[in-house]
């Protein structure tokens, strides 16, 4: 195995449908990710970084056994791997449920027979054996490779998959009859890697950008005008991460407030802010808050 370059953090970058939504997330933040020749190792626009593209169980086994040093996989593949990995940052991208599923025919009032075996697919083999000793079901289980949901209910009763929606599941006939796990993209490490210090710094300096990124897309920066005698009446509905920023206007008019506030609140917030006194309401996004 060709030895890894100490001087840079390696990266792994997720293949697939998780792709679009990572390499979005690290050029917000600053760390864009180019297409080559090569395909499989773009350029990286911070020098301390390089890159590969893998698939998402390869990134977890790479981690596992530290030829990687971080990389994004969703927490479902962690959890099926065993790996031993540091969890640094859910980025909340990619929502998912590992579910088990089944053909109405199959259920009993709603729920799988226990007193028939069962055939149940799964590419999720760990997950899969462990949910249905839980369960306490008397099934064999059979591995799946891709299109688990085509498989019921001619050559399986039951499958344990990823739903997102659960349309491509319902357009196949199935039933969903448990969540098993909840997943999404997240940010995992090497033991390796967040114990050599030089590493965790860059590790933390990257999810710092991340986390960055990812808390100003749930906020906006709202401005204001407001009179004097109405100032305070706006600042006590007015949320944000400290304190509003106050300046005078111009000619003793008033006050300007500035706050970043929580994209949620605006239906709510913006009519407050009208009713309090305020004018001239201004709402921009943001690209980045560092607290």
């Amino acid at each position: 195995m060709v030895q890894i370059d100490a001087d840079q953090l390696q990266l792994a970058v997720p293949k697939g449908r998780m792709y679009d939504g990572v390499t979005t997330l690290l050029g917000d933040a600053g760390v864009r990710i180019g297409v080559t020749a090569r395909g499989y190792r773009p350029t990286v626009s911070v020098g301390w970084i390089s890159a590969k593209i893998l698939k998402p169980q390869n990134i977890v086994e790479m981690l596992h056994q530290g030829s990687r040093d971080v990389g994004f996989a969703g927490a479902d593949w962690v959890a099926e791997r065993r790996a031993e990995l540091v969890e640094v940052l859910d980025t909340g991208l990619d929502k998912v449920r590992l579910v088990a599923a089944a053909p109405a025919g199959v259920l009993d009032d709603g729920k799988l027979p226990m007193d028939r075996p069962l055939v149940v697919a799964s590419e999720f083999e760990r997950l899969t054996r462990e949910w249905i000793t839980a369960r306490g079901l008397r099934a064999e289980f059979l591995r799946s490779f891709g299109a688990t949901e085509v498989l019921p209910p001619e050559d399986a009763d039951c499958i344990v998959d990823i739903a997102a929606s659960g349309a491509t599941l319902e357009a196949n006939g199935l039933k969903i009859v448990e969540t098993v796990m909840t997943s999404s993209t997240r940010l995992y490490a090497s033991r390796q890697a967040m114990n050599d210090r030089r590493k965790r710094g860059w590790i933390e300096d990257l999810s710092l950008l991340l986390r960055s990124v990812l808390d100003a897309r749930k906020r906006v920066m709202i401005e204001l005008n407001v009179s004097a005698e109405r100032l305070e009446s706006v600042c006590k509905v007015l949320p944000c991460m400290r304190e509003p920023t106050i300046a005078p206007l111009h000619a003793g008019a008033g006050f300007a407030v500035k706050a970043a506030v929580e994209r949620a609140t605006l239906p709510r917030l913006i009519p407050e802010i009208k009713a309090a006194g305020g004018s001239d309401i201004v709402v921009t996004p943001m690209a980045q808050v560092v607290p």
